[in-house]
């Protein structure tokens, strides 16, 4: 059987999630691990019984494909470096901070015929769901998703545009549609970063979306409301609670069909590489997301002056 050599960039929470699938997996070899905090390295590599490496060249020159785990701030600069190489990558969410250096990382996949897979596994969820049997455009979606400051700072070196909306963000261009106008608000709280922000979509099909992020909300929330002609779903993910007037099934319970969507998301990227599937979340899709998420931040740090 054949099977792909891989490499992990970042050994911090997310790498960790991500070398459990990678060395569980019975597609891959883990070929080891590059953070520039050698000892968190080392700890995640004697784990999972893996080398580590000294710099990300000395990683590319080990596999076939790698996952990219860092801060979000050097995704771009990462993901670049391994397709150079010649390597198939999936990077976690977002794929840039800009949307020019999300399309030209997409358009270097394309051109060398890598796979540029992003990590947007919530697409896995709405497919389980039955969400694309729907054979109607939405009218309307709106998502809200917010919960308390992480305890450990996590991906406080962006805004929650870029930590959390962008999973929204990327589920509503799923449903509605590429080429949406967008605008923002925002305020910061707790970093120097926006840590609340409101977007508000419009579609070229007349459909709209208005979205809400926070990191700084008392309790944890992520529901979703789309309004199709027919009717509407409105559903709250973390109770698994759904109200449906259309005359489409959807299921609340995706447990057992989709009981890991990371893992899920994960394998599916191995089995592209190996030429077995095409990707479910290509790069040259996931760089409307940030083109988006551009224009909201942008919009959203001048009603605040910034």
């Amino acid at each position: 059987m054949a099977y792909l050599k891989v490499g992990l960039v970042g050994a911090g929470v997310f790498g960790g999630y991500h070398a459990n699938k990678i060395a569980a997996s019975a597609k891959t070899r883990f070929t080891g691990i590059f953070d520039p905090d050698q000892a968190r390295a080392e700890a995640l590599a004697e784990k999972h019984g893996t080398s580590t490496f000294k710099s990300e060249a000395d990683l590319h020159a080990s596999c076939d494909a790698v996952l990219v785990a860092c801060p979000a701030t050097y995704h771009e600069a990462v993901v670049e470096g391994a397709l150079q190489a010649g390597l198939h990558v999936l990077v976690e969410k977002p794929l840039a901070l800009h949307g020019a250096g999300a399309k030209a990382l997409a358009a270097l996949a394309d051109s060398n015929r890598l796979v540029l897979q992003v990590g947007h596994q919530e697409r896995l969820v709405l497919e389980a769901m039955g969400f694309y049997e729907i054979d109607e455009s939405p009218i309307a979606i709106e998502s809200v998703r917010e919960g308390p400051p992480s305890p450990e700072g996590r991906a406080g070196d962006v805004s929650v545009i870029w930590d959390l909306m962008i999973h929204d963000i990327d589920i509503a261009v799923t449903l509605a549609g590429t080429d949406a106008k967008a605008h923002g608000e925002g305020r910061r709280h707790h970093t120097p970063h926006i840590d609340e922000a409101v977007a508000d979509l419009e579609f070229p099909s007349g459909a709209s979306a208005v979205i809400k992020a926070s990191r700084a909300a008392p309790e944890r929330r992520r529901a979703m409301t789309v309004t199709y002609p027919s009717g509407t779903i409105s559903v709250d993910f973390l109770t698994r609670k759904v109200e449906n007037s259309t005359p489409y099934t959807i299921r609340a319970d995706v447990s057992e069909v989709l009981p890991d969507s990371l893992g899920a998301a994960d394998e599916a990227f191995f089995a592209a590489c190996l030429g077995e599937r095409p990707t479910p979340i290509p790069g040259r899709e996931a760089a409307e997301a940030v083109r988006l998420a551009e224009l909201i931040e942008q919009t959203a740090l001048q009603t605040i002056g910034a």
